[in-house]
């Protein structure tokens, strides 16, 4: 039986969206996980996964910490001399394909997302020559979004015919099934994820004040999530002592707020593949959010949900007021056609079926001939 290494930054995350595709891989290969514990470790080894804790500072860009990080990852592929390793985010996916590529071993990418990484110049340059270095022997390179790839492609970091593009994670549509559209007497807006700037908060916030001042109590926007930027709770703090909002902190299990929720906002500035917005359109919920890259492809606008423009709070507003304003049989019919849609094209099942194609089988070409280089 041959042997796959996962590499990946957070343990929670893996359990929570890639589950499905280990069960699957664990069907014909011994799989041994490399992570940080900070939930479901537990879980998989029940399942009977090897765990190795691996600490990474997902944030930082200490070049003293990373090279420690790298030098972890080439003795771990020496002591358990996998066939395959596949990584997930930026620092595995880096310093996993290069420890990878010098030690002459198969490895498949996972970008799930450009992140701050490609939004500053000078550290997007950085982080493009790390890219072709470490993914330029990868046997296949996954993509949530077509136009992740093709920023890749763009930039000289693949050869053509290297990238692989999926609809995000996929869905699990058993676990997220419809749910009846809720009767509230207030339109309860549901934000759901870690709370920092990138995720639109500032633009969140001052739409929900404008939104109070026109529709008085009968707009409640509900947060769940955890503080990834401590500076925003003195302002969730205000909102939820004005009665604005309600903060309902980190929740493990976010069926019930979906459930309850009249429409998902997420305002965010980037994205792989927003899997809060495939969960909340599979349960039958309508959802506002950025028309970019990882957030329009799980909308049809003014269909299943309402597309507003990043980083503008004017826009957000109006997105926002105009679904406080339709019916609750519009806002019914919208979240039907978002579950129909999930239905339709981001079954797990069939984002793990691909998956295992490419990992076995090589990539998807999607983009033209790459320039020299960017």
């Amino acid at each position: 039986m041959s042997k796959i290494l996962i590499l990946t930054n957070h343990s929670y995350m893996l359990y929570r969206f890639r589950l499905e595709l280990i069960q699957a891989l664990m069907k014909s290969h011994e799989v041994v996980l490399s992570m940080p514990f900070v939930g479901h470790e537990e879980d998989f080894q029940a399942l009977g996964l090897r765990c190795i804790e691996t600490d990474i500072d997902r944030r930082g860009i200490n070049p003293a910490t990373d090279l420690r990080l790298f030098h972890t990852y080439q003795q771990l592929l020496k002591e358990e001399k996998p066939d395959l390793v596949i990584t997930y985010s930026i620092k595995p996916n880096i310093y996993g394909g290069l420890a990878c590529r010098i030690a002459g071993i198969p490895y498949c990418a996972n970008v799930q997302g450009l992140g701050t990484a490609f939004q500053r110049k000078g550290l997007a340059q950085f982080v493009t020559v790390l890219y072709k270095l470490a993914l330029g022997k990868a046997r296949t390179v996954f993509f949530e979004n077509r136009e992740n790839a093709e920023e890749f492609c763009r930039r000289g970091i693949l050869s053509t015919g290297k990238e692989t593009a999926l609809p995000g994670a996929g869905i699990n549509l058993e676990r997220y099934s419809y749910v009846p559209y809720p009767e509230n007497k207030a339109i309860h807006f549901l934000y759901l994820g870690r709370i920092m700037k990138e995720k639109g908060m500032d633009e969140l916030f001052a739409a929900m004040r404008r939104l109070r001042e026109k529709f008085g109590a009968g707009v409640v926007l509900d947060i769940v999530g955890f503080y990834d930027d401590e500076g925003y709770k003195a302002q969730v703090d205000q909102l939820v002592a004005e009665g604005i909002a309600v903060y309902h902190g980190f929740q493990s299990d976010p069926l019930p707020y979906y459930a309850a929720a009249d429409c998902v906002v997420l305002p965010s500035y980037h994205e792989g593949m927003s899997n809060v917005l495939l969960e909340a359109a599979a349960t039958g919920r309508p959802v506002i959010t950025s028309d970019i890259p990882g957030c329009r492809e799980a909308v049809e606008d003014g269909k299943t949900g309402l597309l507003c423009k990043a980083r503008d709070c004017a826009s957000l507003y109006e997105q926002m007021a105009r679904m406080a304003e339709t019916s609750p049989a519009e806002r019914q019919a919208m979240g039907l056609a978002a579950h129909e849609k999930m239905v339709q094209e981001f079954d797990k099942h069939l984002v793990v079926e691909k998956t295992m194609a490419s990992l076995f089988k090589g990539g998807h070409r999607i983009c033209s001939e790459a320039p020299a280089g960017i």
